[in-house]
């Protein structure tokens, strides 16, 4: 259903209705946010990605194919503006040895435990290409296909570089000294 209301704002957004594309945005805003927070690490950084992606979207969204689904041509733009950040920042910054921390309150880490913080490490220390499929998977709950649109990848492609990526976490993981359970 999300489906065909997303074609029908999109139709009248290029019919003039500005209004409608900010249904969209109210729509999508906080899974575009996540998604990047979750690649990026730092709340500004996600805030201004998601700002770029919604802009990107309205100047390009007379070239969106309605063949497709809205969500995963905003996603992948998404994942591709974090990509670019990550890109940019390693080029400036340097590859750092830890990760830099993000910044949460005390119940926050009461929440998240150990465990939780130490999944959170590893995975910034993987691969951008292996750790978007990871986000979108575990994190955002898409399915296979959802992913391959997203990144425009086969759906062949995104189980193996999903199993690869476990494989790297669990390795990352344990180097750091947690147990495996099988």
């Amino acid at each position: 259903m999300a489906e065909l209301d997303d074609l029908l704002l999109i139709r009248q957004c290029l019919q003039g209705h500005s209004g409608s594309f900010g249904a969209l945005i109210d729509r999508y805003q906080k899974p575009i946010f996540n998604v990047a927070l979750r690649m990026v690490h730092d709340d500004d950084d996600a805030a201004d990605i998601a700002q770029a992606v919604f802009v990107k979207a309205f100047e390009n969204l007379r070239s969106f194919n309605p063949k497709h689904r809205f969500f995963s041509w905003i996603y992948r733009m998404a994942v591709n503006e974090s990509i670019n950040l990550i890109k940019r920042t390693e080029r400036f910054e340097g590859m750092q040895e830890e990760p830099a921390a993000i910044a949460k309150t005390p119940a926050d880490d009461y929440e998240e435990g150990e465990t939780s913080a130490a999944i959170r490490r590893a995975l910034a220390t993987l691969n951008l290409d292996y750790r978007a499929v990871i986000i979108l998977k575990h994190f955002e709950g898409f399915s296979y296909l959802e992913i391959a649109e997203i990144l425009g990848i086969p759906e062949k492609k995104v189980k193996s570089r999903l199993f690869t990526a476990r494989t790297m976490l669990k390795d990352i993981l344990l180097k750091q000294g947690f147990a495996q359970y099988d």
